[in-house]
């Protein structure tokens, strides 16, 4: 024993470095690819740390010679692959634990998918508000770039106002071989996300049973997580196979198998969102996963991973620590140059804080009060969309709204007569969903929360076109993960929008949260870290 501190053995510093300063504790932890021996300098000097060298017998253990130190521990490298789950990495295929996230309208761009992908990390085709036609040309082009050779993936969002929307992108995914979903912003299982799970599902001669189709549920709620964690309902197997829709062998195997074996965690994001914090949120999931796997015999674990407020190495470490599988960012990525906004919304995310963001209607959920979380700094969006929900609460039609207030909408919102809007809607209806405008003409309530929706729905065009003329009523996503991520990039190469790539946000948050790893790692010994030794500076990785 050495001070209280058993001694495992003699390092040597020969060929090595020894690190016994706080000033030269960086430098230590900066080799986190190397093993670490936790030194002590002489029987009662400070805790350190050597690099390279080797531990001996610990029959000398003096430090007499100058170049023996004795050894407290020791800790094996620490590369940015390992930080998460190997099964994860094997089931699809990836380098790295890191997924980019589904943004809505193709934010999350084919270039985007493309980009992560020929970086060995998962990136997801953001199809959420685009039509079906937009995003069969995405997944050709994906499909044709990248095959099966790379690992991609494509969002497939609930539409509660279109049901037939999610259908017919299933059937687009299953035409294209899409073999990952991110299934996003559901509360519970329909019959299109169960089919998409369940179609190929085979049994190998060895009794295994392989799943051609991989589905990311995205959940912050344990009730919803609990849908997507269990086999799915009898009664909607039996549905899908008298549609047509899945086998019966198909069927019968789905009974022995959760619908989403990856399961994403989000806390407080960007768009749709329950804002609930990370710490508290992950273990709950992952104490449900545990229950629920014991209570249905799955002989392969469910993966959890973690979203939401991770844009620093710090945000990235924890989650690791929390036990994440994997780490899913959205944010951070649409301020990236492979992101499907305009340069505009690039720069105003670059600027962005951490309390420039606030919470609004939604478009796809308007009429039950769902709110989404987005940029304020720079917009007006926010206040705007709160007036008009404001007044579909109040009111039960446009008719019964006070003609000045009627008249306020039209100039600083619609800057047009309601009655136009309502023709444009109408226009837009009658190809995307003809049986809205017939409950429109019956229900005049319904009817106002169209002509609000659209202007909810627009702008989050505008972003993305680059509207400048509507700047003020740009809807850009975003949650704190935006602020933290500037604040930390303050000075680097990455502080410009422009140098922003998402392999490059990627491969410096996980070389980021190997660093971190280490230093806390290194202070759990005893090492006497400084809290200035955790901060990792952005650098050009290859």
């Amino acid at each position: 024993m050495n001070n209280g501190l058993p001694v495992i053995g003699e390092w040597v510093s020969t060929g090595g470095a020894v690190y016994l300063t706080p000033d030269r504790l960086p430098a230590a932890i900066a080799a986190y690819r190397s093993p670490a021996f936790v030194v002590r300098d002489g029987p009662a000097g400070s805790v350190g740390v050597g690099i390279g060298g080797a531990v001996q017998s610990p029959a000398r253990v003096n430090g007499a010679n100058g170049l023996d130190y004795p050894c407290l521990g020791i800790l094996p490298a620490l590369y940015p692959e390992w930080l998460g789950d190997r099964a994860f990495l094997e089931a699809h295929g990836l380098r790295f634990p890191y997924v980019a996230g589904a943004m809505a309208r193709g934010i999350a761009s084919e270039a985007l998918v493309i980009e992560m992908a020929r970086g060995r990390m998962l990136g997801f085709f953001g199809a959420g508000g685009l039509s079906p036609a937009r995003v069969e040309q995405a997944l050709a082009a994906l499909r044709e770039t990248l095959g099966d050779a790379l690992p991609w993936g494509c969002n497939l969002i609930h539409s509660p106002q279109e049901p037939t929307l999610e259908s017919t992108v299933v059937a687009l995914l299953l035409r294209y071989q899409v073999r990952r979903v991110e299934a996003s912003a559901f509360m519970s299982l329909t019959t299109a996300v169960v089919r998409y799970a369940f179609s190929g599902v085979v049994r190998d001669g060895a009794g295994q049973v392989y799943r051609t189709n991989h589905v990311f549920a995205k959940i912050s709620r344990p009730e919803v997580a609990q849908h997507f964690m269990s086999p799915p309902p009898q009664a909607m197997l039996d549905a899908l196979v008298q549609a047509g829709e899945l086998t019966a062998e198909e069927a019968a195997l789905a009974r022995y198998l959760p619908v989403a074996e990856d399961i994403t965690v989000e806390s407080d994001s960007g768009g749709h969102t329950d804002n609930r914090p990370l710490g508290s949120l992950f273990p709950t999931i992952a104490q449900l996963r545990d229950e629920l796997s014991a209570r249905f015999g799955y002989t392969r674990p469910i993966r959890v991973g973690a979203a939401g407020g991770l844009g620093t190495p710090e945000s990235v470490a924890s989650a690791f620590a929390l036990g994440a599988a994997y780490v899913l960012t959205g944010s951070v990525n649409q301020s990236c140059r492979e992101a499907g906004v305009s340069d505009d919304v690039k720069a105003m995310l670059a600027l962005a804080e951490l309390a420039d963001m606030t919470m609004a209607p939604s478009a796809d959920m308007f009429e039950l009060g769902v709110k989404v979380q987005v940029l304020k700094r720079g917009t007006m969006f926010a206040s705007r969309a709160a007036t008009l929900y404001s007044l579909y609460t109040r009111f039960p039609s446009l008719e019964a709204i006070p003609a000045d207030e009627l008249a306020r909408i039209e100039q600083q919102i619609f800057r047009q007569p309601v009655g136009e809007v309502w023709e444009d809607a109408r226009q837009f209806f009658e190809v995307r969903a003809p049986h809205e405008i017939e409950r429109a003409e019956r229900d005049p309530k319904h009817k106002m929360a169209l002509v609000f929706r659209s202007y909810l729905g627009r702008s989050s065009r505008w972003p993305i076109d680059g509207d400048s003329s509507r700047r003020l009523d740009y809807q850009i996503w975003c949650g704190p993960a935006m602020g933290a991520f500037n604040a930390w990039v303050k000075g680097s190469f990455l502080e410009k929008p422009e140098n922003r790539t998402v392999v490059q946000v990627a491969r410096n948050l996980l070389e980021g949260a190997a660093y971190v790893t280490r230093a806390s790692q290194l202070r759990s010994y005893g090492v006497p870290v400084p809290a200035a030794a955790f901060a990792f500076p952005p650098r050009p990785l290859q």
